[in-house]
This record gives structure tokens, C-alpha cells and sequence, in this order.
């Protein structure tokens, strides 16, 4: 035993290294055995040869048709008292259409070969050396291969094509037969053949398509070559009209789609920009307000000194100041809408509430002066808001990077502009970036040099991302002899005419 299984492990050792083996595999590979040139020149005949008979396998066995188009189409609606007799409670026009037509094309066609036969006998009978009737089978099965196709052809014209060429030369044996005329075709089949031509040019592959056409010129070669030339530019004609309604309704249909796509593009878009200016709105409030309370909650204790009163009453206004931020950070969340889909419709603050500020303001320590020319009133809501939250943004900025210092805000309407002033001295003492400076400059663009928790770093980034959505321009920086300055200039001539 232990010799038989030594025995089959050489055996297959030796197979595995036997060269003759490889090269054979790698000349089969290659299309003939070693030396044979024959297999290389015959590769690209086979190929031709596939690519020659693709399109007829195709439109012949293995194609099928794109499924119906999702386009709405015209239906007839059952009335309510023949439900209980008709199957479905509407029908599609084109179906319906198609359906009588078949009916149509049946009854002239099994008339009209029935009436062939009865020909064919009474002249068989006068003279037996004509051909006679055909057996009654025959212009049943042509009548049926001439109206079968046009029912089928719009919901599977591919398999309606089969049938009509399945059936197509017992039509032809028949008009030939006991049929009169040439060339050999009745005319309810020429219809019928033209319409299925059409619907599978316009549902069907450009390969099947052209697979079908070179059959049918073949079969009219075969069965009437005198007539072939204007049979082929006839059903031509039908291909060509078939295949540019399919190119058409192609094109629509990636029209939509790229029209689909771009609706959802701009509204991501959209979406985007919400969030963003969410994202400002909720900077400025958080900003300020935090300022604005960071600042009380650390000069009420100083202030009131020990004194009950002036440390509620300091405690109060902090409260106060916590209670107007979460209303206003609620007015800002409320264009988000809530399950029941409802949204907050509150007015955003406008120039009206820079005295809120201001107050705000003078209450964490600064001297405030402000400055009001020009008629400020009739403003577009946006050009308010960007102007507040500019001014409520510049007034942060001096609180916790210039404390104590005086402050001049001026609001002021130049002809279609309008244009807003913020600066502040020097102060007594130098602001958080380490120069003589102080106001706005020390946080929002560079940050401080006491850590980044003394600014956020984009305050002045919000302030010109305001301004430039409204088209108009902010220069923000320090001015001589010591302080900073905040120029903003907002166009309000065309949102007022929007």
C-alpha cells in the first residue's frame, strides 16, 4: 500500500513538471499549437465574425427592449357602472388604439385571404392546372401574424418583431399562393410591419435596432429582390423616424435629470448658506452677550463692595442680560423649523435696539457716544440686521480686548449708503494684544496674546462676510495716536427697490 501511494505522488510530480504540457496550454492560449501562424491570423476573423453576427443574435434571441417610459400618457377612465365588467378601471389610449387597430387589421386581412381561397377553387375548377385553395389554417395563421404584432408592439415590440418575422412567410407563402399583384405583400402586413419597425427603433438598443433593419433587408432581398431598393428605403424610413424619437426623449430625459440634479445642488447650496449665516448670527449673539456678562459677573462683586443691594441689583442685570440672550439665540434657531413644521416668525433686531447695546455697553464700563444722521427709517430688514450685529460685534470686541475705554458710534445715511463709524480711543492702560492699541483689533483676526480663549478669531471675518453679501465694504484697523477704527459701508439702493 505504502508503495502504490509513493507511486501516484511521482506520478504526479512528474506531470506537474512536464514542459510539453505548458507549451501546449500557452499555444492554445494562443490559437494553435507551437509554430502554427494559421491561429494568430485566424483571431481577427473570428472577431469580425462575432461582431458581424452580434446584432442579429441579438434582435433574433437574446436582446430585449428598454421597459416603457415613465412618461405620463393619456388614459381613458371606466365609468362606474361597467366596473364589474371590465378588468381594469382605466386604459391606456395608445393600448387601446393598438387593440382596435389589431382588430382592424384581422378582419381585413382573414377577409381578404378567405377571399383569396374561395378564388383559388373556383379556378382550380375551371382549370386543374392551377394551383387550389389552401387548407382554411393558413389565412387564419397570416391574419393572426398580421394583427398579433400591433397588439404587443408597444408594450414588448421586440417580441412582437419575432412574431411578425416568425409568422412573416406564412403571409408571403399565402399571397403568393392564391394571392394576386406583385410584389408579394398584402397591404394590412406592410402596416402592421411598419408600425412594429418604429416601436422597436424607439425602444430598443442601436445594436438590436440595426440587427433588425439588416434582417428585414435581407428577408426582402430573398423573398422580392426586384422590389428590395424601394422596400428597404420604405422600412428604412420607419427606422430612422423610430431611432430619432428615442435620441429625443433621451435627451429630455437627461435634461430633467441634470435639471433634478441642479435643484438639489442649489438647494444643498442654500442649505449651506443658511447654516453659515446661522453660524454668524449665533457668533454675535454668543459674543456679545458672553462678553457683556463675563464683564458684570466680575465688576458686581467689586462694585457692590459688600453691599447686599448693589450685589442683587448687579445680579439682576446679569440675569436680565442671560434672559435677552436666550430670547435672541431662540429668534435666530427659529428659522429652523420644529416637528410640527411650524417656524418663528419674530423680527430680527434692526437699528432700532443699538440702544440696547449701547446700554449693554455702558453698563459693563465703556463710555459710549453715539452719532445719528440721515433718515434711518424704511431700512430693508437684512441691511439692519448686519448693520446691528456689526456695531453689537464691534462694541464685543472693545469689551474684552479695550475695557474701560470711550467709544464713538456713528450711524449715518449718505444717499443710497449707509455707513457706520466705530472707534475707540487708546485707553488708559494697553488692550490684550500687547500694543497701545486696544478696541477690536486685539482678538478677532490675530487673537491675543493672553490664549486663544480671549477671542474666537473670527469677529472681523463675520463683519466683512456681512457687508459683502449686502455688496457693500468694512476696513477695520488701528488708527493714530493709539485706538482702532471700524468703517463699514452697506448699499442700500438696490434692496430697497427688491
Amino acid at each position: 500500500m505504502i508503495l502504490v501511494q509513493r507511486a501516484r505522488s511521482l506520478g504526479r510530480s512528474i506531470a506537474r513538471r512536464r514542459p510539453w504540457r505548458r507549451s501546449r496550454a500557452g499555444a492554445d492560449e494562443a490559437g494553435g499549437l507551437p509554430g502554427d501562424s494559421g491561429g494568430e491570423q485566424a483571431r481577427p476573423l473570428r472577431r469580425a465574425g462575432r461582431a458581424a453576427a452580434g446584432p442579429f443574435a441579438l434582435a433574433l434571441f437574446q436582446g430585449d427592449a428598454d421597459p416603457p417610459s415613465g412618461a405620463r400618457r393619456l388614459r381613458l377612465m371606466v365609468p362606474r357602472w361597467l366596473e364589474a365588467l371590465v378588468p381594469y378601471r382605466s386604459w391606456d389610449l395608445v393600448q387601446v388604439a393598438d387593440l382596435l387597430l389589431a382588430l382592424v387589421l384581422y378582419g381585413i386581412t382573414i377577409s381578404t385571404t378567405l377571399e383569396w381561397n374561395q378564388a383559388a377553387a373556383r379556378a382550380h375548377i375551371a382549370n386543374p392546372a392551377i394551383h387550389g385553395p389552401v387548407p382554411l389554417i393558413f389565412p387564419y395563421l397570416a391574419a393572426i401574424g398580421v394583427a398579433l404584432p400591433v397588439a404587443l408592439r408597444d408594450r414588448w415590440p421586440l417580441a412582437a418583431w419575432r412574431v411578425a418575422a416568425v409568422l412573416a412567410p406564412v403571409i408571403i407563402w399565402m399571397t403568393i399562393t392564391v394571392g394576386q399583384g406583385e410584389p408579394p405583400y398584402i397591404i394590412t402586413a406592410i402596416i402592421m410591419y411598419l408600425l412594429v419597425l418604429y416601436s422597436v427603433a424607439v425602444r430598443c438598443d442601436r445594436q438590436i435596432t440595426g440587427g433588425v433593419w439588416a434582417t428585414t433587408v435581407l428577408g426582402l432581398w430573398i423573398v422580392h429582390p426586384d422590389s428590395m431598393f424601394l422596400a428597404t428605403i420604405i422600412a428604412s424610413v420607419a427606422v430612422l423616424f423610430g431611432y430619432n424619437v428615442r435620441v429625443r426623449r433621451t435627451a429630455t430625459a437627461r435634461l430633467v435629470e441634470e435639471e433634478r440634479r441642479t435643484r438639489q445642488a442649489e438647494g444643498a447650496q442654500a442649505v449651506l448658506e443658511e447654516r453659515a449665516r446661522i453660524a454668524r448670527e449665533l457668533h454675535d449673539v454668543v459674543a456679545h452677550h458672553m462678553s457683556v456678562i463675563a464683564i458684570q459677573a466680575e465688576a458686581v462683586p467689586l462694585k457692590a463692595a459688600g453691599d447686599v443691594a448693589q450685589l442683587e441689583a448687579g445680579l439682576a442685570e446679569i440675569r436680565g442680560l442671560s434672559l435677552e440672550a436666550i430670547a435672541e439665540l431662540r429668534q435666530v434657531l427659529g428659522v429652523l423649523r420644529d416637528p410640527q413644521g411650524r417656524t418663528d416668525t419674530a423680527p430680527q433686531p434692526g437699528l432700532d435696539r443699538i440702544d440696547e447695546l449701547v446700554s449693554n455697553a455702558r453698563a459693563a464700563g465703556l463710555a459710549v457716544l453715539v452719532k445719528r444722521s440721515g433718515a434711518l427709517d424704511g431700512l430693508p430688514q437684512a441691511l439692519e440686521l448686519s448693520a446691528y450685529r456689526i456695531v453689537q460685534e464691534s462694541l464685543s470686541n472693545v469689551m474684552r480686548h479695550a475695557p474701560g475705554v470711550t467709544v464713538a458710534v456713528e450711524i449715518a445715511r449718505r444717499g443710497d449708503e449707509l455707513r457706520l463709524r466705530i472707534a475707540n480711543d487708546a485707553g488708559a492702560e494697553p488692550g490684550p494684544a500687547g500694543g497701545p492699541t486696544g478696541g477690536p483689533a486685539g482678538g478677532p483676526e490675530g487673537g491675543s496674546a493672553g490664549g486663544p480663549a480671549r477671542g474666537a478669531g473670527q469677529g472681523l471675518v463675520g463683519m466683512r462676510e456681512r457687508a459683502a453679501l449686502l455688496g457693500g465694504t468694512l476696513d477695520a484697523g488701528p488708527v493714530a495716536g493709539g485706538g482702532f477704527e471700524v468703517l463699514a459701508t452697506l448699499p442700500i439702493a438696490e434692496r430697497e427697490s427688491m
